[in-house]
């Protein structure tokens, strides 16, 4: 140690940082793994074979799942999902219940993406009245649900939220619906439905997770560096007085 004297503070300060930083390199690497496995799982189900509707309320794991559904909207409850963007343009996403006519279950299907460029006027879109058999996948939000904020006093239709919980949805309408939102997916009924699977891919989280480690390195070295010349610095020093006292 007498070759070594980083300083009390430099020494606080780096036990405190680099655990921390580490521990943060590792929790990017484990959500990089995380979004990997889920990708791979939604492009497995993805092309699977639509199943039926009756199935859903019993699926232990429904995330991405394609459901084949027969039946109509209710244009009445019409949810605006606001803050979503495509290609640099604001818009919403538009949401109906869906009531399956094979299981009377209702649904919450999001029909896609609508430009909303300009607020004064309403978002324009329609909603067939007959009956349709059209496929869906469930979305299953990664690390959270989905929360409904609704206006405690409005009750007008459409409302423009900015995130919904389909359970929560249904207690309010006072439906037995599913807790999860369907996604439909390209057909004439549909609008834009290019969602992305995840809002930041594992590359992302990989290149995170390396700057984290770097960091730290970098830390570490100049905890390092700053112990070694200190204790250089302090026998030059003591060198120095003794040769003057001789």
């Amino acid at each position: 140690m007498k070759h070594f004297r980083p300083g009390v503070i430099p020494t606080v300060v780096v036990a405190l940082l680099l655990p921390l930083m580490v521990a943060l390199g590792f929790w990017q690497l484990g959500r990089g793994a995380e979004k990997t496995a889920l990708l791979a799982s939604y492009a497995e189900r993805r092309v699977a074979e639509p199943m039926a509707s009756s199935e859903l309320p019993g699926s232990a794991d429904p995330a991405y799942r394609r459901v084949q559904l027969h039946g109509q909207f209710d244009a009445a409850h019409t949810l605006l999902l606001d803050n979503r963007q495509r290609g640099g343009k604001v818009g919403v996403e538009l949401l109906q219940p869906f009531q399956d006519q094979r299981t009377g279950l209702w649904l919450l299907v999001n029909r896609g993406w609508l430009p909303w460029p300009d607020r004064r006027v309403p978002p324009q879109f329609s909603t067939p009245a007959e009956t349709l058999t059209l496929d869906a996948w469930v979305y299953v939000a990664p690390g959270a649900t989905f929360q409904l904020h609704a206006d405690p006093v409005s009750r007008v239709w459409p409302q423009t939220i900015t995130a919904v919980e389909p359970a929560r949805l249904w207690q309010t309408l006072e439906r037995d619906g599913f807790a999860y939102e369907l996604r439909a997916e390209p057909s004439p009924v549909s609008y834009q439905t290019d969602w992305p699977v995840v809002a930041m891919g594992p590359e992302k989280h990989l290149g995170y997770a390396v700057q984290w480690f770097a960091m730290a390195t970098a830390l570490l070295g100049l905890y390092l560096y700053l112990g070694w010349h200190n204790a250089k610095e302090k026998r030059h020093g003591k060198r120095h007085e003794s040769t003057q006292h001789v």
